[in-house]
């Protein structure tokens, strides 16, 4: 075996025991009793070192060298240069810090379930604080390895590349306009008044709709699963994919799009490049990325007045409607899938508000990671945020204020600016797929997305991580990132501008 081969082996190895962890996580989210908590975390602490381990393995470095000097095609130098990568990245980090880092974050995420169920934020602000040290640490451990600030380096875990620079200058435009264009929309559809569809919602029919939208969508059943979790998510392996959702018997939409959103997941992992899954390479090219390809589908393709002509009259038989009601027409259903308010959950956001809650986020954690912003001040300073951008207090609302996401409790800070990063990118893929599929309009009313998906697996799923993100648009789109397409969008859907 050459130098590269040996890499190729080793690192399907690292494949093998992420595949482990993806299903185990998956588990302790969606299947684990709570007492089993603490002994997950040891087990999972010990599986993060071991893969850790492997990662920093000293010969890495010199088949790296080696590799250098050998004829590589062009994605087995992509490959190598991912490996390097990593390689650098799992070297700023010892492995008694990693073990003590997963142990802290998964106890922390467990508390979280039960603080925020409670609104007790006295007995969750510990465990954040131990979390949000360990994420200084690490910020402090990265930046000095690779030069770049502390939250530069958290977020390039994330979105490779991407600098809070850069993301301060994409956030601009939207942190300006989105507070009057939010304003002007609600003042529209004001005029108009939704009809109410009802007040409960079989569970079990919200299953099977959501099921059927999912085989519409192109998901591969063989190959991946719905469950049920406190938080939705997409997890697993590509050959075994999970999503969960959550249902409220009262507001059958929400889970609904959970699902397609997180279908929008599941189809860029059912795509990635089949003949590279075990090597680095083949992953997900950024969380942006990720992001892109479940909102492309959320909102651009599954928001829109197309997909309710498809979509509405299976909605209407899933829970009795009546095709005479107004209540279930297709002009109402849409106005409900659409409607824009101010509202205090990010994930229940829609598309016009839901970057405020980000920018929020991000504004908060770059404080805290830079030690501006200490734990025991976060509630104040989220409620004077969303004051600020969303006109809602939340003061002594922790519930729906800094608990409501587990991304801090799970030690992901750099994490929160990729949803609007893949907000932008998903309106800005959907123009170009408009253009390159001029009757996509029409195939999405009838439920078709075979050839939308085809130009997605084309022009993302298939590359993997062989190219940079500023590549792949540039390729796909004609342009790097810019919040244009995604302000030109909500303008005309919401005021037909």
């Amino acid at each position: 075996m050459n130098a590269y081969e040996k890499l190729e082996a080793h690192f399907t190895k690292i494949s093998d025991l992420g595949h482990i962890s993806a299903i185990v996580n998956w588990d302790e989210s969606a299947m684990m009793p709570a007492g089993g908590g603490a002994a997950r975390s040891r087990a999972m602490a010990t599986l993060n070192v071991i893969s850790h381990d492997l990662a920093v393995a000293p010969e890495i470095g010199a088949l790296l060298a080696e590799c250098s000097e050998l004829e590589l095609s062009a994605w087995q130098q992509a490959n190598v240069r991912i490996i390097r990568r990593n390689f650098d990245r799992a070297g700023c980090l010892s492995s008694d810090f990693v073990r003590e880092q997963t142990e802290a974050v998964m106890a922390s995420e467990q508390a979280w379930r039960v603080s925020r169920a409670q609104n007790d934020w006295p007995t969750m602000m510990p465990h954040l604080k131990r979390v949000v040290s360990l994420a200084r640490s690490e910020a402090a451990q990265r930046a000095s390895k690779t030069g770049l600030a502390p939250y530069d380096a958290m977020l390039d875990l994330y979105e490779p590349g991407m600098r809070a620079d850069r993301l301060d200058a994409l956030f601009e435009p939207l942190k300006r306009e989105l507070p009057d264009l939010v304003t002007a929309i609600i003042e529209q559809q004001s005029q108009t008044p939704l009809l109410p569809l009802g007040n409960e919602f079989d569970v079990a029919a919200q299953r099977a709709l959501g099921l059927t939208v999912m085989e519409a969508m192109g998901f591969d059943f063989d190959h991946g699963r719905l469950d049920t979790s406190h938080h939705p998510f997409c997890g697993g392996v590509p050959e075994d994919v999970r999503l969960t959702t959550r249902y409220n018997s009262d507001d059958f939409l929400q889970s609904l799009f959970a699902v397609i959103h997180e279908t929008g997941h599941a189809m860029y992992e059912q795509g990635r490049p089949k003949s590279w899954l075990s090597q680095p390479v083949s992953e997900a090219l950024s969380m942006g990325t990720h992001e892109s390809q479940s909102l492309l589908m959320e909102m651009q393709a599954c928001r829109s007045l197309d997909f309710v002509k498809f979509a509405g009259p299976i909605i209407a038989e899933a829970f009795g409607g009546s095709a005479s009601d107004p209540a279930w027409s297709i002009d109402n259903l849409y106005r409900h899938v659409t409607q824009v308010k101010r509202g205090f959950i990010r994930v229940d956001a829609d598309e016009a508000t839901y970057p405020l809650h980000v920018i929020l986020r991000y504004e908060l954690e770059k404080s805290l990671l830079e030690g501006t912003l200490e734990v025991e001040d976060l509630p104040a300073a989220w409620d004077e945020k969303m004051n600020a951008y969303l006109g809602l207090s939340t003061a002594g609302d922790f519930e729906n204020g800094v608990l409501q996401d587990v991304h801090w409790p799970a030690g992901l800070i750099g994490y929160f600016p990729t949803y609007t990063l893949g907000a932008m990118m998903a309106a800005q893929l959907f123009a170009a797929a408009r253009k390159a599929i001029p009757d996509v309009s029409a195939q999405i009313s009838c439920g078709e997305f075979s050839v939308l998906v085809a130009w997605l697996r084309a022009h993302v799923h298939h590359l993997g991580s062989s190219v940079s993100a500023d590549d792949l648009l540039r390729s796909a789109t004609g342009e790097t990132l810019t919040p244009e397409p995604f302000l030109r969008h909500l303008k005309s859907r919401y005021l037909g501008e």
